[in-house]
């Protein structure tokens, strides 16, 4: 029994890869989530939805010293971070289902090994592609393998173009050049130079611009080459770099998977990297397989957060956010859940929601655009959610 993660090509391949699935009786939230008799009317801060983001934000908070609530809708915290039993005594991950964009440091600040994090690495291949029959005529393999392994890279790609296993070291450097660029953005504050009162002095906002100067520092010399990469479509970049079709198609789905677009649609050159942008165990871009599904991951990270003093309660749905007039201005101060509950946040109303739901169904939308604006609201009402993507979970032989 396997789950599937199945992503076709049109008309040539289709790119299957499995995960474990769990058998197991145990609840891995038990000693996380707390009875609702220990809801407290007043936190520091209340964040609304108990997804991994949700978790992080209520660690870090926590360990900052302020009292912090999370309160989840479903009785499983997670979000699209989950495990749940499907076919009776077995339990998949039902959406996220692969780890390597969790950041590392959050892995060891919140010391999620220590709170049960278990991984196994997609090695030595990370990816298959097995070629149509009707068009194996077309071309000298009928399978192509990738890895993190530039020796099984080398070979199995020169079974397709001896030209493009020689490209494919190149390319796999500038990538890395590229995504070392983004990571320094990812991991810093963006820079704030405004002169609104309480942004800092002019070192603070001179010194908030080090990321910035590190990221460019890594790209000169290619910055053509990286304006083209976070703008072009996939296919342009990859044509640019390949011959052989199998591996085109190979490398295009890392642009294309989650998103309602074509491989010649402009900004798929920015997902092919987003998707290498990660790593898992100090190993740039390589992705891992969570023991227990990707609910172990939340898991360990509600484990941590609860450790740290956060209360986290399952089953609450949230029916409104509450604002509140301070000093002039209005703030988030609270929450009503679906039970009338009010619990009042003293500092702050962290949301785990989408914008939709925080912004169009749990604040009215008459308050809503006198609180933000009606420029911000269109913005909000303007989001597309469309998604291509369908998992498939199955049960019997591969």
């Amino acid at each position: 029994m396997h789950k599937l993660k199945l992503r076709v090509h049109p008309g040539l391949k289709a790119n299957a890869s499995c995960s474990s699935f769990l058998r197991t009786k145990q609840n891995p939230y038990s000693t996380t989530v707390k009875d609702i008799s220990d809801l407290k009317p007043a936190y520091d801060v209340v964040i609304v939805g108990g997804g991994h983001n949700g978790l992080i934000s209520a660690a870090y908070l926590q360990k900052a010293g302020y009292s912090v609530c999370v309160l989840e809708r479903r009785n499983v915290i997670g979000g699209a971070a989950i495990t749940e039993e499907i076919i009776p005594g077995f339990k998949f991950s039902r959406a996220s289902y692969v780890l390597s964009l969790l950041r590392p440091y959050i892995i060891n600040d919140l010391k999620l090994k220590e709170h049960g994090l278990r991984f196994h690495m997609r090695e030595p291949y990370c990816s298959y592609t097995p070629i149509k029959e009707t068009l194996w005529s077309d071309f000298p393999a009928k399978s192509l393998f990738l890895s993190n392994n530039p020796t099984l890279n080398n070979a199995e790609i020169s079974k397709f173009s001896v030209k493009d296993a020689h490209a494919y070291e190149k390319y796999e450097e500038q990538m890395s050049k590229f995504v070392k660029a983004v990571v320094h953005l990812l991991d810093n504050r963006p820079p704030n130079l405004s002169n609104a009162h309480g942004n800092g002095s002019v070192v603070q906002k001179l010194k908030s611009l080090i990321p910035l100067w590190k990221a460019a520092k890594e790209i000169r010399g290619d910055i053509p080459e990286f304006h083209e990469m976070m703008t072009a479509s996939a296919s342009k970049i990859l044509n640019r770099w390949f011959e052989s079709e199998p591996l085109k198609a190979t490398l295009a789905t890392d642009a294309l998977i989650g998103t309602m677009s074509g491989p010649h649609t402009l900004g798929t050159g920015y997902v092919l990297l987003h998707h290498i942008m990660g790593g898992i165990d100090g190993k740039p871009g390589a992705w891992a397989y969570a023991e227990g599904g990707m609910g172990a991951v939340s898991a360990a990270i509600g484990s941590s957060a609860a450790q740290l003093g956060a209360s986290i309660f399952s089953g609450q749905e949230i029916q409104e956010i509450v604002y509140s007039q301070e000093e002039g201005k209005p703030r988030a101060t609270g929450v009503i859940t679906k039970t009338g509950k009010e619990i009042k946040a003293k500092l702050a109303v962290f949301s785990n929601a989408t914008p939709e739901v925080t912004f169009r169904k749990l604040t009215s939308v008459q308050q809503a655009q006198k609180i933000f604006g009606e420029e911000f609201m269109k913005s909000v009402a303007s989001i597309d959610y469309t998604s291509s993507v369908t998992k498939i979970n199955g049960n019997g032989k591969v």
